[in-house]
């Protein structure tokens, strides 16, 4: 998370002057027999309509999308197993005729079906920032944060270019809050230390 996947494709976007269509996973989904899959299909249908009147074909986004491009359930025999299985078909048709660009990201690649995989032209890895990038992202964050500030930050703390964000919106606020823009590298390091702290000591939920 926070490396950079989904602003890739803004950004990619943004440079073909392109609009992006943006999948809403939890909308496709219904509890009603049937729906999911009619909705998948209209998505589709309306991507493609979009594409026809188009001089650019926007490009179709499904983020998170182990939530839908999961491994498929062999022999299911509930419900929500075959409504999963039935998307996911569907998804698979619809890629094998598709004239157009669609592009997904997961953090959970061994999720994924690898009849999805082998469907992707190009298979990106988004790695966490060197210590070189990550002192570039402090500075671009924290303009005011010198050099020799940025690149210790770098150093101490293996941080995604999200993280990195989150913790310089903090100190917008705090600075907003007391009046005061000055940089206090303490305050930055202690919020560094508790980013980290409340990612590691987030609570599992299983059902």
């Amino acid at each position: 998370p926070g490396t950079g996947k989904t602003e890739t494709v803004y950004q990619l976007a943004r440079q073909t002057g392109r609009d992006i269509m943006r999948v809403d996973v939890d909308k496709i989904k219904s509890c009603w027999v049937g729906e999911s899959e009619k909705n998948i299909k209209a998505l589709f249908d309306r991507y493609r309509n979009i594409c026809k009147n188009s001089k650019l074909a926007p490009i179709l986004l499904f983020n998170e999308a182990d939530a839908v491009l999961g491994v498929r359930m062999e022999g299911a025999a509930k419900a929500v197993d075959k409504m999963e299985n039935s998307v996911q078909n569907i998804i698979l048709q619809e890629m094998e005729t598709l004239e157009g660009i669609m592009i997904a990201t997961t953090n959970l690649t061994t999720n994924l079906d690898k009849a999805f995989e082998r469907r992707f032209l190009y298979k990106i890895r988004f790695d966490k920032p060197s210590v070189e990038s990550r002192a570039k992202i402090w500075q671009t964050m924290l303009p005011d944060l010198s050099e020799h500030d940025a690149q210790t930050l770098a150093s101490q703390f293996d941080l995604s270019g999200g993280e990195i964000e989150n913790i310089a919106r903090k100190h917008s606020v705090n600075a907003i809050l007391k009046g005061n823009d000055s940089i206090d590298v303490q305050e930055i390091i202690n919020s560094c230390r508790h980013e980290r702290l409340s990612q590691n000591n987030r609570p599992k939920i299983g059902f």
